[in-house]
Order: C-alpha cells, then structure tokens, then sequence
C-alpha cells in the first residue's frame, strides 16, 4: 500500500485538479467561483451580459423620460372636461348682442380691471400684453423677485427697465420680494407658492374692490382685448372662469394646440380670492387669447429660462443648455427638453410627436405686435432665427 501514501504519510489520489470548478478544490474562493461560474455560459450568454444588458441600462438613462411620459396613459387618466363657453365677437356687433350671445346680461357700467403677473425677465412679451390690455386695465399689478423659481440669483429686470414702461406708470403698482435663498431646498415650486402669496398682498395693496375683475395668468399667457371688455361689460358671468389660449411655442409661427387653460378671471371676493395658477373652475371661455411659451428675443434669455423656472429637473444634461443647439430646436419647432408630449391619451401623444407644423398665418394677433413687426419680427413667422 506504499504507492498509495504521499510523503508526509498522508493519502495520495492520482486524479488531478486543476479545474478550479471540482467540489474538493482548496482554491475555489470568491473570484475563482466567479469563473467556474462563467465556464458555464456559453457565447449569446456573454454577449446579453456585457453588450445588451448595457445598452439597455445606458437607453433607459438616456430616454427614460421619454419612456415614462409615452406610458402616462397606463397609469394617469385625464383631467376632469371643462364646461366650453363658446366665444362670439365681432368688432361691428353690439356688446348687448355680445352678452346676449353668452346667456349673460349686459351692464350699464363696465367693471374695474386689475391684470397681476409675476415678473422674471419677459420684457417684450410685457410690452405687448400691456400694450393690448391697455385700454381695459384699471390698475397693473407686477411682482418681481432677486431671485428665480429654482433659487438662482437674478437682476431686477423690470426694475432696470422701467423707463420703458412710462404708458402704464399712472396705473402700475409694483412690488418687489428677495428670495429667500434656502440652502438644501429643492422643490421649486416651494419659491413659487412664496411669490404667489406675496403677490395676493401686493393685488390688496393695489385697491382692488369687491366684483372687480382679477386676472391671473403668467406674462405670456395674455387675454385677448375685446375678450377683457366682453367680460367688464356682461352681467352674470362666472365667478371664476378659465380662459381657453392658443398654444404657441417660441413665436406665432408654432401652434401647438388650443388646450393652454390655466390663464382665469375672477370676479374679486375680499378674504376668499387668492393668487394661483392651476385649476379653480369648472367653466372656460373658448378662443380667448395667446399663450406663447419660450418666445424670446435672445438665446441667453432661453438658456436662463430653462435654468431658472420650475421644471429646471428637465435640463438632464448640459449639452441642452448649448446655444446651436437651442438655435436649431428652435427653428426646427422640436423640444428644448427632448420631451414627449405631456398627454393623457396614446393617439394624442402620437399625433403630436416629432416637430410643430410650421404655421404661416398672422392673423388675429395682437394688434400692437403687428403694429410694431419691425421691433417684434422675432415673434412673427418666419423669423426662427435669434440674436
């Protein structure tokens, strides 16, 4: 039995084992378990382990938003319907008819107007809103603060501008509010529920009076003209009522739709009206004004407003800040966010994938932008092409 002993008079076994993989191998610890483990996997297994599975992880970064907001139908339903008002206006009919159109009563005064806004740095589009609600408006409400939605410093740009706003002055009450500056926090909308609260005193400030009409909407959200006098001059229109915009995006060129609904009026109530800009109402007044979204003068005023407004989380990476690309998306009519379209409904996100038709019509805007198309050409189709 001497062949069967090893030196130290242990036992000897002749079968080897260099596999790493064999049960009785001493070396089999963490790393060596892991290649005994790959031995097993044959090549289409490697591939979909250190190629596919990758690449999946990599395009789920990369378009995971887009993902998420192309499967919302699956778990958000729409909205509630408003109740449509239908509009009828026509500069040669009566406002008695008008009213009457609307199942409303007529006036034998017209209310008090206050129009209130929270100011960033929308200096043209300012320009025109108070230009077309001139007429109507008793008293301009702006607040503006040094600082920006997400907590950025900003100039008081309103402020530095002021001497261009000389028309208003004799009715302008204006207000400013310092940001508040909180380290750590991060939910913009915080900072815009500030601003808004703030504003509320700023508009009692201003005299407003009971069944005064209160508008409230964001700059570029602007009533049309004779839609502000229709309302100042019916009896028994709505307490609040929402104001159905056409929907544009960085000019007049790029109609996106007719849904913007967030822009309302309200006859003022003492202790019970309060500044906000969602939903409050079930009424809307149909084809009452323009909604027109990133519609600036200069690429730096895109840059800072995709920084600075509330859904800053969108600016995913900082190539999207880039001023060729803004340049390019802005011209082609595509999203500066690389977003799919916010919808409740896969045949409405669908339909409006890809870029917003170009649209050559200039008709029905408003008239101080036509007036002044020289100083405004910017906003008029076009035009893409920024400083």
């Amino acid at each position: 039995m001497w062949w069967m002993m090893g030196e130290s008079g242990g036992h000897y076994c002749s079968k080897k084992f260099d596999d790493l993989c064999g049960q009785e191998s001493d070396r089999a610890f963490g790393v060596s378990r892991i290649c005994c483990f790959l031995r097993g996997v044959d090549i289409k297994s490697y591939l979909l382990l250190l190629v596919f599975l990758p690449m999946c992880l990599f395009g789920a970064y990369i378009h995971g938003q887009k993902i998420s907001y192309f499967l919302r139908p699956l778990w958000e339903s729409p909205p509630k319907p408003f109740n449509e008002i239908p509009h009828y206006y026509h500069e040669n009919v009566s406002m008695e008819t008008l009213c009457k159109l609307h199942g409303w009563g007529v006036r034998e005064n017209p209310r008090r107007v206050y129009d209130a806004v929270l100011f960033n740095n929308e200096v043209d589009l300012l320009t025109i809103r108070w230009k077309e609600l001139y007429p109507y408006v008793t008293q301009f409400v702006l607040l503006e603060s040094n600082s920006t939605f997400t907590g950025l410093p900003k100039p008081l740009v309103f402020a530095d501008h002021r001497d261009e706003f000389e028309f208003v002055e004799p009715r302008l009450t204006y207000g400013k509010i310092g940001g508040r500056f909180r380290r750590g926090e991060r939910n913009p909308f915080y900072e815009e529920a500030y601003q808004r609260i703030a504003l509320d005193q700023l508009i009692r400030i201003s005299g407003i009076k009971d069944d005064d009409l209160l508008i409230m909407s964001d700059v570029d959200e602007i009533p049309s003209r004779h839609t502000v006098n229709l309302l100042r001059w019916c009896e028994e229109i709505p307490e609040i009522l929402h104001l159905r915009l056409k929907n544009y995006l960085y000019s007049f060129e790029f109609l996106v739709d007719s849904k913007s609904w967030r822009a309302s009026v309200h006859r003022y109530r003492t202790g019970e009206t309060r500044y906000a800009h969602f939903r409050q109402a079930d009424q809307i007044l149909a084809d009452a004004g323009w909604h027109c979204s990133f519609c600036f003068r200069r690429i730096s005023e895109f840059v800072f407003k995709m920084k600075a407004y509330s859904h800053y989380d969108r600016v995913r990476f900082s190539r999207y800040l880039s001023p060729k690309r803004v340049q390019r998306v802005i011209c082609r009519g595509d999203d500066l966010f690389d977003m799919l379209p916010e919808e409740y409904t896969f045949r409405d996100i669908i339909g409006k994938m890809g870029p917003i038709p170009h649209s050559f019509s200039g008709v029905d805007l408003p008239a101080f932008l036509l007036e002044n198309s020289d100083k405004y050409r910017f906003l008029l189709p076009g035009n893409c092409l920024r400083d």
